[in-house]
């Protein structure tokens, strides 16, 4: 697949032509993509602190070291196994159980699915977008509303859940689960980390429009928008390593769609991903190099480690 969208991206590209332009392309603008880059995730890891803060004290430098070093793993491992390492470190370091962290992970795509669906739908009324993205759209929205449910169980009707796996043998495992779900879930940081995850996907529209005015292109932030709701959505399954591929394919196709021409949206989408991923590669490898373990050790221990990890966190 991944081979495939560099195939479609770059066939009869006229590098010749379009080179000089993206050499051109205006400093400043790219400096105000990459900080807001940086922030993107600096939130992420306030709103993973907020959202395990009735559970753990978890200093929000921690998050923030954690997730750059699965961003990292994922531009390196393929099917997203950086979820995987991050949420291990993060039970390591906070003593909390493996169980319990990773689901806290996946109250956050959870969040950020909920935001992103209204986006999605928000747009459709101002672009035609393509039937595969539209019914992506709908499995996102059928996903979102079984995951609420299922949260909602834990959060408000914990000895109901209880119950309902008292004869499963992971039934230990399962309550740490309820448990930190009902916890989280009855918690002001709870509905802080919802709202702050609007946050952190309105700060990723900015990379994309600092980008547009730096490329020189006239088109609007709604745009921006646009381009940035057809990336996340498209980008939902687990893909190549880096979402190599698709991330410029997605990108050109969004701006394809707002009618901008086909090498000049290639070039854009090639910076694009330049100016979003190499300061991640950056930041990545210096918060693992600040473990002092290497990405394999981390990959071996995150799965083969069993369900709950009490670990005394390092200073």
């Amino acid at each position: 697949m991944s081979l495939g969208c560099m195939v479609w991206v770059y066939k009869g590209f006229d590098w010749q032509r379009e080179l000089p332009r993206i050499l051109a392309i205006d400093v400043r603008w790219v400096t105000v993509a990459v900080i807001a880059d940086i922030l993107v995730y600096c939130c992420q890891g306030w709103r993973w602190s907020l959202l395990l803060s009735p559970l753990a004290r978890v200093p929000a430098w921690r998050s923030i070291q954690a997730v750059y070093i699965g961003l990292f793993a994922n531009e390196i491992l393929p099917l997203r196994t950086g979820e995987v390492i991050r949420s291990y470190l993060q039970s390591k370091w906070a003593g909390l159980p493996f169980s319990v962290v990773i689901s806290s992970a996946v109250i956050e795509r959870l969040f950020d699915g909920i935001w992103l669906i209204l986006g999605f739908y928000t747009i459709t009324y101002f672009v035609t977008l393509p039937a595969l993205l539209v019914e992506g759209g709908r499995l996102l929205a059928v996903v979102l509303f079984t995951l609420t449910l299922l949260l909602g169980v834990a959060v408000f009707t914990k000895h109901r859940a209880h119950a309902a796996f008292a004869q499963s043998r992971w039934k230990e495992k399962l309550w740490h689960v309820i448990e930190g779900l009902h916890n989280m879930g009855n918690s002001q940081s709870f509905y802080a980390s919802f709202a702050l995850s609007f946050v952190y996907l309105a700060l990723q529209v900015v990379p994309v429009y600092a980008l547009i005015k730096g490329y020189g292109l006239d088109l609007s932030i709604g745009a921006a928008v646009v381009v940035l709701v057809i990336l996340r959505i498209g980008s939902i399954p687990p893909q190549a390593p880096g979402n190599v591929g698709s991330f410029q394919a997605l990108t050109k196709l969004g701006l394809m769609l707002l009618g901008v021409q086909s090498d000049v949206a290639t070039g854009f989408a090639t910076v694009l991903f330049f100016a979003v991923t190499v300061p991640l590669w950056l930041g990545g490898f210096v918060a693992l190099a600040l473990t002092g373990m290497k990405l394999s050790d981390l990959h071996r221990d995150a799965h083969t480690r069993p369900g709950t990890v009490q670990v005394e966190p390092q200073p």
